[in-house]
């Protein structure tokens, strides 16, 4: 009996590990980059320096929205935090004619000046990649990256109890013995990290829970935004009164709700109605200053400054699907944490990736001519060097974009976003029409070759290469090109050891060959 529910489980495992486990590589792997993606953002934005002070930066906000946009319907300021240096705002028009989004947004440094930085979604672009994909409505990429997050847990829980020795598992990391080295590194990649596994799935699944389940809010609200303004406290938008009034000054108010925290950061601003006698100003906590998620908001009239209310989110579920997102996006985390947070994610990348190999690896030997596999085999194995060598390029080609494309270039950040997709075809149609072996091979070597140009590339069009970024102390350029050089490395060996399996393979075929002729 147990026997035949392991053996289940091992069927559960596999099938649910494979129909949907390119998704997943390519979900892990942008998610686990998205917890440095202020670093990322910074390093794709090289003209940008120094530090700021939340208050300062806000008041520059307003020293600026008052000049390009003081009769707009409301003001958004996200203010920069303890890893960013540029606040950026969104203003939406008063007019009823809509307005492109680049012409009513902005980067501002902490004085509230605009700065001439290279157009790009930096790191922010693999953090939503991740959970709503690109070229696709966004409703329809939440759905299927949830059903994909749920073949996840499945096949996690299913992995658990087909695995008769995990302790065992921890320890077993055998090289160079074909089937049993891929099952071992896929083993080993999802014993140590079994928690955080567990955690990032069930976690990530919460994020979106009422997207998924809106049946208990649909039942008990009008309207989704009732729920929301009874659940947070938050009041609807107010009606503008038609009389004008300056608006009072965001600094002090900053030091006010941050106070209300205990000093904790404030990490955005809303204001409706700007410069109207019926101005609002709403502040919320930064999410890096704790555990939760949902950040706590204070209100202010907007006018005099004069605080209406603070609010905080409301019961026991609320508080716990907060700390459940915190958890998954892990903001509040130092710096060692985040380390952790990032390692693990590519401990789950390379157990997603391994077994997606495994799969081959172990079906190869019991197809009835290896050199003649059926469809399905080849789809599978032409799908694996697609979603790893092919995203991995892509991701380098991303970041070559931002140090070699035109900086006055239109809609420069979408062209970004381009190569990253463009890379990641190229090497997937060349995976479709070269032998399986030779596409492994030239695929991880173009990869490792991409990560390695990334600092080369960043050295020659900017001041701040690796060895100006070393002596000056700059320990995120420095951390960015030493990763760049670490994947490449990581990627250049296993190319290496692809060609040499490969040649290995090819030398018993052609001896058998010969005896046969013989």
């Amino acid at each position: 009996m147990k026997e035949s529910l392991r053996q289940s489980m091992c069927l559960v495992h596999t099938w649910t590990g494979l129909l949907l486990g390119w998704l997943l590589f390519a979900m892990f792997a942008t998610g686990r980059a998205a917890y440095f993606q202020d670093e990322i953002t910074r390093w794709m934005q090289p003209e940008v320096t120094g530090t700021a002070d939340p208050a300062r930066s806000a008041q520059g906000a307003m020293r600026y929205l008052n000049t390009v946009a003081p009769d707009a319907k409301s003001w958004y300021i996200s203010l920069p935090n303890s890893r960013s240096a540029t606040t950026q705002v969104y203003w939406q028009p008063g007019g009823a004619k809509p307005a492109k989004r680049s012409e009513t947004r902005a980067l501002l440094d902490g004085e509230g000046r605009e700065i001439t930085s290279r157009d790009t979604r930096g790191g922010f672009f693999l953090y939503r990649f991740h959970f709503d994909l690109h070229y696709m409505p966004v409703l329809w990429a939440r759905y299927l990256v949830g059903i994909a997050a749920m073949f996840m847990l499945v096949a996690i829980l299913s992995g658990i109890i087909t695995h008769k020795k995990i302790f065992a598992d921890f320890f077993m990391l055998r090289f160079g013995k074909g089937q049993r080295s891929w099952l071992d590194a896929h083993n080993v990649t999802a014993v140590i990290a079994l928690p955080f596994h567990l955690m990032i799935t069930f976690t990530g699944l919460v994020t979106l829970a009422v997207m998924y389940m809106p049946w208990g809010i649909a039942a008990n609200y009008a309207a989704q935004d009732a729920f929301y303004e009874t659940v947070l406290g938050r009041p609807g938008p107010a009606e503008p009164a038609g009389k004008p009034a300056p608006l009072a000054d965001l600094a002090p108010l900053v030091r006010t709700a941050s106070a209300q925290w205990g000093e904790r950061r404030v990490g955005y601003i809303s204001v409706s109605n700007p410069n109207d006698a019926a101005a609002r100003i709403e502040m919320t906590r930064a999410p890096e200053a704790a555990f939760g998620a949902r950040g706590e908001t204070v209100s202010f009239e907007g006018a005099t400054g004069r605080l209406l209310f603070s609010h905080d989110a409301k019961g026991a579920a609320l508080a716990t699907e907060s700390v459940m997102i915190g958890l998954h996006t892990g903001r509040f985390a130092e710096w060692g944490l985040r380390w952790l947070y990032f390692l693990s994610g590519l401990g789950g990348t390379i157990m997603v990736g391994s077994g997606l190999v495994l799969w081959t690896v172990k079906r190869r030997t019991r197809l009835p001519d290896p050199t003649r596999p059926h469809f399905g085999f080849r789809l599978v194995e032409r799908l694996n060097i697609a979603a790893i060598a092919g995203l991995a390029t892509g991701i380098a080609a991303y970041f070559l974009a931002n140090r070699l494309l035109p900086l006055g270039m239109a809609d420069r950040a979408e062209r970004e976003i381009d190569c990253l997709f463009l890379a990641w075809l190229a090497v997937g149609l060349w995976g479709m029409v070269r032998p399986a072996a030779r596409a492994w091979t030239e695929g991880l070597a173009l990869a490792g070759a991409c990560f390695a140009a990334v600092p080369v590339v960043n050295a020659l069009t900017t001041a701040r290469g690796l060895v100006p970024s070393l002596l000056a102390g700059d320990w995120i350029f420095v951390s960015f090109d030493l990763v760049m050089l670490a994947l490449a490395t990581g990627f250049l060996l296993a190319a290496a050891k692809s060609k040499a399996r490969a040649r290995a393979g090819a030398k018993p075929r052609t001896s058998s060959r010969r005896a046969v002729s013989s």
